[in-house]
């Protein structure tokens, strides 16, 4: 049952970084959910490190925090709409939907890590 579940996920974000190629920056988010995609698969398999884990996770924390500043941007918009057209025609919808996505990504290994087994 786990190794569907991370097979889940691990397709879940290879789909997630398939859908970022035609994004305008599109080898840094390809990168960040490709990574997150193979550490889904290689714990899948029984092979995966929480030091490697836990590493991926912060970075991809730490940048998430970067735009903090377009998300309080956001809600203090009164939060409009980031679904109305897949084209960010304003600035608010990329940071919000990369916030987003980074959070997902962050909190997906967050729980890998959690019940990744450690090694003595």
């Amino acid at each position: 049952m786990k190794k569907a579940v991370f097979l889940f996920f691990a397709l879940c974000f290879a789909a997630f970084a398939y859908l970022n190629l035609n994004d305008p920056d599109p080898i840094i988010w390809v990168a960040a959910y490709t990574i997150t995609s193979a550490l889904f698969v290689i714990a899948a398999f029984g092979k995966s490190q929480r030091s490697v884990i836990g590493t991926v996770a912060a970075i991809l924390f730490i940048w998430m925090c970067t735009m903090t500043p377009g998300m309080i941007d956001w809600f203090q918009l009164g939060m409009p709409s980031i679904t109305g057209e897949m084209k960010a025609t304003d600035i608010h919808v990329e940071v919000v939907r990369e916030f987003l996505g980074l959070l997902i990504a962050v909190v997906s290994l967050t729980v890998l890590f959690m019940v990744t087994p450690k090694r003595s």
